[in-house]
């Protein structure tokens, strides 16, 4: 029995929060899946906790549905098309859902500070087209977190410094564990390269019906 070919396949792009991935993406051109519309909800009780009482930790992996974001991916590299959350960051809360179509593109991007943690199951599932992770300078990415965050309402003020500060500390762990899932590390420059790559070897092999899946990303 011939198994039919993945008409698309997925480029997750990760990186620190701030880095710079959804304008990336928008840039591309290509259909975007955002993941962090699969953060879990603020009254689920399996949502890690900082350290002292100081709240859900949304920086870990764990308040993260990485099941559901899983199987949208997969949907859309077979079936182009899926229902995805729409979810408020400033209620930490699920608001309703959209569906998203990626038509008959051969690539798309699914960005998300947690795009890393299902590099893996991506690429078992032979959907991965590649795996890349933001890198920039600590002090400009915790700029453009804090302006943008401030400008969306997404946290009060207080509760948004003191997260900075504390991801800016973390920024090279952040990439580093990243590197370590899969992801690589590169600027925006080389981002767009790479992602154009994809996207004309997709093109390429979107016509065969025998067409070879992509090789995964190495990193290092």
């Amino acid at each position: 029995m011939t198994i039919p070919p993945i008409p698309a396949r997925v480029v997750l792009l990760s990186g620190p929060s701030g880095s710079g991935k959804s304008s990336l993406a928008a840039r591309t051109g290509l259909p975007v899946l955002n993941l962090d519309d699969f953060y879990k909800e603020g009254d689920d009780p399996s949502l890690p906790q900082l350290p002292g009482g100081a709240g859900a930790d949304w920086d870990s992996p764990l308040s993260w549905d990485a099941d559901a974001a899983v199987a949208a991916v997969e949907a859309l590299c077979r079936t182009s098309r899926t229902t995805v959350p729409v979810y408020d960051i400033a209620t930490s809360a699920r608001v309703g859902a959209e569906p998203l179509d990626i038509g008959r593109s051969p690539l798309f991007i699914a960005e998300g500070i947690f795009a890393a943690d299902i590099i893996g199951r991506c690429r078992a599932l032979g959907v991965l087209a590649d795996a890349l992770c933001l890198r920039g300078r600590p002090s400009t990415t915790f700029r453009r977190r804090l302006l943008r965050d401030l400008r969306e309402g997404r946290k009060s003020a207080p509760y948004l410094l003191r997260r900075g500060w504390r991801l800016m500390r973390a920024e090279r762990g952040i990439v580093a564990r990243q590197t370590a899932l899969g992801a690589y590390p590169c600027g925006k420059d080389m981002a767009m390269g790479r992602i154009a790559a994809a996207a004309a070897s997709g093109r390429a092999c979107s016509s065969p019906r025998t067409a070879e899946p992509a090789s995964p990303s190495r990193t290092s």
